[in-house]
This record gives C-alpha cells, structure tokens and sequence, in this order.
C-alpha cells in the first residue's frame, strides 16, 4: 500500500471566467495527465474533502502560497479570480490515464495574508441556498438589455480613452449622451494591466466617470475602455429614458409595509 500511496498526486484544474485555464499539481515535477499539463505547485494544499449523500451545501476551503506565477496575489486582488473554477483530482502519475475528481467548485470569498490565501470553494449544492421566487420590489429586477428588460444595447456601449485617474474617478476623451447615461453601468478595461477586467459605474457627469471601487492596478492615460450604459432601476426612468415600461420588471405601485402609517391616527 505505502508503493502505491508514493505515486499519487494531487491535480487542480483552474478555470477563469475569461477562459484562462491552469492546470497545477502538488508533485514536484510538472506532469502530464489525460492529455493536460500540470504545473508543479507543491505549495498547493486542500482543507479536508468530505464528500455525503445529504443536500447540505458542499463549502470547502482551497489554500495555497503565493509563490507560483499562475496565481498572483495582484490578480487575486483585480477579481481575475472570482467566480472561477476549480475541480480538484487524484491522479497516478506512474501508471497514466484519467484522474478520480474528488471535489469541484466556484471560488466564492478569498482572504489573504502573509502566508498567501485561503479561497472558499462552493460546490454545486451550494445553488441551493439561493431564492426559488423573486421577492417584489418597487425597483426592476431585470438587468439593462437582458432577455427580459430587452432594450438593445449596440449603440449603448461606447469605447473611450482614459484621459486623468483620481482614485475612483476618471475623465474621459468623450463626453456621456445623456445625463447620468453611465450610471449603474459597467466598465470594461480593454488595455493595459487590468485588460479583460471590468468595474462598476456608480456614476457619471460630463466626461467623467465616478467608480464603485478603485482600480486594483494602475491605470495609465491613454487606457482604452469600453463603457455601457446603466440604468436606476426606476419605473420613471424605464418610461422617460428607454420608452420601455412595458418590460419593467418591478412592482412601483404595490403597497409597501408602510401603509398603515401614511393615515391620521395609525
């Protein structure tokens, strides 16, 4: 058994959500598995896998130094890893053929510190705790151009260059359509380091463009970026702005928990 147990490895297959996919292993040469490489990572360590037949969330944890350049703390921090991908696998490295998954999941919170990070893995149970039904709201619950709001959006995204950066507000080389036509809408960065990234708008006024969060990375004059449109949500502006209320996904004139005090006596 102590033969057998010498020619396994652990095998992490890494999928971002901008199609970037790194295949790492705690061996202490890189390897060739089913067909994909794997970069050795000895540093790469899993918390304890546990694996039932009941339906409570499967919530793990993925820890690792930052030492290996396929996983930077500069990336982690810019969101490259968000959302992404991992399936953990065993694997003989000395016999061949395909690995044994034992767990899988998205990357939900990360923390870092001086030892490196330490990632959240949610397994596919985990999409149990969401809602089965939306909850009513006065505001629309439809994202602006989506399947349901259906506005179209092709002449709604602009590309722009990036003129000054202070802090979260940068000034552009144009000037927005509307009022406020950017606000709650998205940034997407198309050079520079944060390339392929994109941000929220919170808001926008003239050439300028306030962020919901600063840059993880510097941003350099003369950054190409693609910038969409946003919207507030509010059934007024779906009327005035997009001429699309017939689509609004939200319940303005529905009564809130507040009724009762809006009357003399209550």
């Amino acid at each position: 058994m102590s033969d057998r147990l010498t020619t396994l490895a652990l095998l992490w297959l890494l999928e971002r959500r901008d199609g970037v996919t790194i295949g790492l292993t705690d061996h202490d040469r890189d390897l060739v598995i089913d067909g994909r490489a794997y970069r050795a990572a000895p540093g790469m360590t899993p918390a304890a896998i546990e694996r039932g037949d009941g339906l409570d969330p499967a919530v793990t944890e993925a820890s690792g130094a930052l030492t290996h350049a396929a996983v930077t703390e500069r990336d982690l921090l810019a969101g490259r890893w968000d959302g992404a991908r991992i399936t953990v696998a065993v694997a003989d490295w000395s016999a061949g053929g395909a690995p044994s998954v034992l767990s899988g999941g998205t990357i939900g919170e990360i923390e870092i510190d001086d030892r490196g990070f330490t990632g959240q893995l949610r397994g596919p149970a985990a999409a149990l705790e969401r809602a089965v039904t939306e909850e009513t709201s006065a505001e629309c619950r439809a994202a602006l151009g989506d399947r349901r709001c259906r506005v179209p959006m092709a002449s709604r995204r602009r590309l722009a260059r990036v003129q000054e950066v202070s802090g979260m507000t940068l000034t552009l080389d144009s000037v927005e359509p509307t009022p406020d036509a950017y606000g709650g809408g998205r940034l997407r960065w198309m050079s520079g380091e944060g390339r392929g990234l994109e941000g929220a708008i919170s808001q926008s006024a003239g050439a300028m463009l306030t962020l919901r969060m600063t840059p993880a990375f510097p941003v350099a004059p003369g950054t190409l970026v693609e910038i969409t449109e946003g919207c507030d949500k509010s059934v007024a502006t779906c009327r005035a702005r997009f001429a699309n209320v017939a689509n609004f996904r939200g319940e303005p004139y529905l009564p809130g928990i507040d009724l009762l005090t809006r009357y003399p006596g209550a």
